[in-house]
């Protein structure tokens, strides 16, 4: 199956910004689309980006006009670019795929997505 495996987490001031990134390997054929979730203490995760394979991208009101979503398949890599983090903006970042292509689900359900990374922590202060 497809393994997924992210940095680039890290603390930073509000206001700064910051670029996941998210390697990819195995049998990546199957993935339908990817996406980058999070979750803060005591919350639901949260979808934040996504995008499929023909490119497509979509982001969460919450980040809207701050992250950009980006993949290079040439590098096997999915990228998220923060920018104007605010303390709101910490949680646990994961990287997520969906090699089953049900769409079942929308874009920013957990459900959708049955390969997770281990995740990220990124702190804004």
């Amino acid at each position: 199956d497809v393994q997924l495996v992210e940095s680039g987490g890290g603390s930073v001031q509000a206001g700064g910004s910051l670029r996941l990134s998210c390697a990819f390997s195995g049998n990546t054929r199957n993935t339908h689309c990817m996406a980058w979730f999070r979750q803060a203490p005591g919350k639901e995760r949260e979808g934040v980006a996504f995008v499929d394979g023909t490119g497509n991208t979509a982001v969460a009101d919450s980040v809207k006009g701050r992250f950009t979503i980006s993949k290079d398949d040439a590098k096997y890599t999915l990228y998220l670019q923060m920018n104007n983090l605010t303390p709101e903006d910490t949680a646990i970042y994961y990287c997520v795929a969906d090699t089953r292509g049900t769409r079942l689900h929308t874009w920013d359900s957990p459900s959708r997505y049955n390969i997770w990374g281990q995740g990220t922590q990124v702190t804004v202060s």
